[in-house]
């Protein structure tokens, strides 16, 4: 156990050092990125030693790997956000521990958040996910919604019982105009992010970024990096 205190240890430090560094490039202060840490596929004696180490903020975007594990850990001072794709089957599970929902990109999934969150007597913060890989009104290939779809979501989540309108997420995409161009895919989702926070202007959470690209969200302006490889090691092949 000490060996992987060590490494995690030593891994996070160096994603530290990436972010200040990005900060600085961008002429930003270091407190306005937070870092979450996607601990998908590796165990709950991780997010233990994650959280000893100062990580407040972890990730999970599988709800029968999450749920175990936040119940497992439910005594640590932790932020969980959910970041996969997710079937409104799974909803009542994943409202049960997840303080942030980033991948809301469909009405139907906002009315059973909504459903399932007044039921649970708990307020969900949601973000839209956001496909740059889409046309203007179809969906992504690792889901959400295209852009023209993202203020009518917005307003949906915004005028839900149980529910808070936190702000943006994005994966930078593989297809289409923004394949390989991560900054400007970043610069697009910030864009957004100003339009949507004239007329919700507490929606100011950005989620971008990962482990091979969060200087480029960091230089677009993303308050949140979503980092698991690089931080928790290369993820075992499963199957």
């Amino acid at each position: 156990m000490t060996d992987r205190r060590d490494a995690l240890a030593g891994n996070l430090a160096k994603v530290e050092e990436r972010i200040t560094a990005a900060c600085v490039a961008a002429g930003r202060k270091r407190e306005e990125v937070t870092l979450i840490v996607v601990t998908k596929t590796y165990p709950a004696s991780d997010v233990r030693i994650l959280s000893e180490l100062g990580v407040r903020h972890v990730a999970e975007n599988r709800d029968q790997d999450a749920a175990p594990k936040a119940a497992a850990c439910s005594d640590l001072p932790l932020a969980w956000h959910f970041v996969g794709q997710l079937q409104t089957n799974k909803v009542r599970s994943v409202v049960g521990y997840a303080d942030v929902v980033q991948s809301v990109d469909r009405s139907r999934l906002v009315t059973t958040l909504s459903k399932e969150a007044v039921r649970a007597g708990r307020e969900v913060g949601c973000l839209i996910q956001v496909a740059l890989d889409a046309g203007e009104s179809a969906r992504g290939e690792r889901g959400g919604v295209a852009p023209g779809g993202v203020e009518e979501l917005a307003d949906l989540v915004a005028g839900s019982p149980g529910l808070r309108l936190d702000g943006l997420m994005t994966v930078a995409p593989l297809t289409g105009e923004y394949a390989g161009r991560q900054q400007a895919a970043f610069e697009r989702l910030m864009d957004l992010s100003t339009h949507l926070r004239r007329a919700h202007p507490t929606a100011n959470m950005v989620s971008a970024g990962m482990s091979a690209d969060l200087e480029q969200a960091v230089a677009a302006g993303a308050t949140h990096v979503r980092v698991g490889t690089a931080v928790l090691g290369v993820r075992p092949r499963l199957g």
